[in-house]
């Protein structure tokens, strides 16, 4: 048997008083006022309202909110005629959500706990920390003087000499490095060569993989490219080393 709206107008309101989350899916139209001005008009979504009362609103695919408000916003829920409506607002962010409801598709709220902290590996730093340990990754003979070198445009990831005693800069990127990429590591190499007083510098971008014309401006620069991958530390599994217990 279906439930009436009002019944579920009560059941939210009770549920965000007891500082639960509430999840919902539900076919209906949304307007909403702050960073923008937008409406959605007639669909299925996914409502969620967290315990800290932000609220995101999902359609079907993707997964990114196509609506969203931050922690301390406040709702009530109203029938008004056939319709449910949800009414959120942030007033100190000066933001207004409005979710028009016409049907319910399905609703369930519960008291959730986690006062877990992520734990995120394989970034930047990971990488100039496992360079710093590891410098033959980068050839043979070079040798790390300092990591986290600080200039005016930011932070040197590796700062070391070559073989041949040649200053040499790394930057990591753990991702496909691309034309920014480049520009940075050029912004380091000239303003070093200011602050160390040297006509040379050499330029190492070290990532995964490299856009086709980001390679050709290191090129162009005088600059090298090596492929290296970020450390992976939570990996339990290396899908390429097949083990006889996995059989």
């Amino acid at each position: 048997m279906r439930m009436h709206l009002s019944e579920y107008a009560t059941l939210i309101t009770d549920a965000m008083l007891r500082n639960e989350t509430v999840v919902l899916g539900c076919t209906c139209s949304i307007r909403y006022s702050g960073r923008a001005e937008s409406q959605l008009g007639r669909g299925d979504r996914i409502i969620l309202i967290k315990s800290d009362k932000a609220i995101l609103v999902h359609q079907p695919t993707g997964n990114a909110p196509i609506n969203y408000m931050k922690p301390e916003t406040s709702h009530s829920v109203v029938v008004e005629g056939n319709h449910l409506l949800l009414k959120s607002k942030n007033l100190a962010l000066k933001e207004f959500l409005d979710v028009t409801i016409e049907r319910i598709h399905f609703y369930n709220s519960h008291k959730l706990e986690d006062s877990q902290t992520i734990i995120v590996a394989g970034t930047e730093e990971d990488m100039s920390n496992m360079l710093y340990e590891h410098p033959d990754m980068i050839e043979d003979g070079f040798k790390p003087v300092s990591r986290e070198e600080q200039t005016a445009y930011g932070f040197i990831d590796v700062f070391g000499t070559d073989k041949h005693g040649t200053l040499t800069i790394v930057e990591c990127k753990r991702y496909c490095a691309d034309l920014s990429a480049v520009t940075q590591l050029r912004r380091y190499i000239e303003k070093m060569m200011v602050s160390k007083g040297v006509s040379k510098i050499r330029g190492i971008l070290a990532a995964p993989k490299i856009t086709e014309n980001a390679e050709q401006m290191l090129k162009d620069w005088g600059y090298e490219f090596k492929s290296i991958r970020p450390p992976k530390y939570l990996e339990a599994f290396d899908k390429k080393q097949a083990k006889l217990d996995f059989f």
